[in-house]
């Protein structure tokens, strides 16, 4: 809440952003925002005079007249805008903290790429590689008992950036998969700049898939959800690996490039 007696520009941004409602006042004049008149009471918290719902125009005026710089300047945002676009801006802009994109647990942290990175390596312990191709191999001893799992998620660096290689077994309704996809960590604008393939097989046969990575913007369960990946049916995925067919081998191949 804020009161008006402190005033000025500052103060008027921050009673409307917290109130989309509008500001409200009590009969001595004193303003806070709508959304925070039910934590008082319904009372107000400078003179204790119950509050009524008269607005005040004047200073959501004031408010919605300001530019002011994104809350992410500190991250190297510069832009500045009119309040009222300004929290659309936000909630897109591309400076705004990443969500970790580890995929076997609900990881709460966030950052910049840099952080992420050495987060994914210091309290994850992900595996890391340099290079842009790769070629590994999954095993499951028992994958007719496996219906939902995550693999350990993999992180390369190439062409200086960083690429979150996942593999998944899932039902895809009533029929078991593996997938394997690729997500960047970087924004969608970037991401769309390069491409990769995948590529599975054995006893002469070989599924491929080439794709755009996802950015690390989109969960990786939306990922996931949308098919956006290399899927192989667990029966095909137990014919690549050999032998009796009760062990999962599976090797997934592949690269990444910069498109032109």
């Amino acid at each position: 809440m804020m009161d008006a007696g402190r005033g000025g520009r500052e103060a008027a941004a921050a009673v409307v952003g917290r109130g989309r409602g509008g500001v409200r006042g009590c009969p001595n004049g004193h303003t806070l925002c709508s959304s925070c008149k039910p934590r008082v009471h319904n009372h107000c918290p400078t003179c204790r005079q119950e509050l009524g719902n008269i607005r005040c125009l004047a200073l959501e005026k004031v408010a919605e007249s300001l530019d002011l710089p994104c809350k992410y300047q500190d991250l190297g945002c510069s832009d500045i805008h009119p309040y009222y676009t300004k929290l659309k801006h936000e909630q897109l802009c591309r400076f705004r903290p990443h969500n970790c994109p580890y995929a076997g647990s609900e990881c709460l942290v966030t950052g910049d790429i840099p952080m992420l990175v050495a987060h994914l390596k210091n309290d994850h312990k992900v595996d890391m590689h340099d290079g842009c191709t790769f070629n590994h191999r999954y095993v499951k001893s028992n994958p007719h008992e496996v219906e939902n799992a995550t693999w350990m998620l993999t992180v390369f660096s190439c062409f200086g950036r960083y690429f979150c290689l996942h593999f998944e077994a899932f039902l895809l309704g009533l029929s078991p998969v593996y997938m394997a996809f690729l997500r960047f960590m970087g924004e969608d604008s970037e991401a769309k700049n390069f491409s990769y393939s995948l590529e599975v097989g054995g006893n002469g046969r070989k599924l491929i898939w080439q794709g755009v990575p996802r950015s690390i913007r989109d969960s990786h369960r939306k990922v996931r959800d949308s098919y956006d990946g290399l899927i192989v049916h667990r029966n095909m995925a137990l014919f690549f690996s050999g032998g009796n067919r009760q062990e999962l081998k599976l090797r997934v191949t592949g690269r990444i490039w910069r498109e032109q």
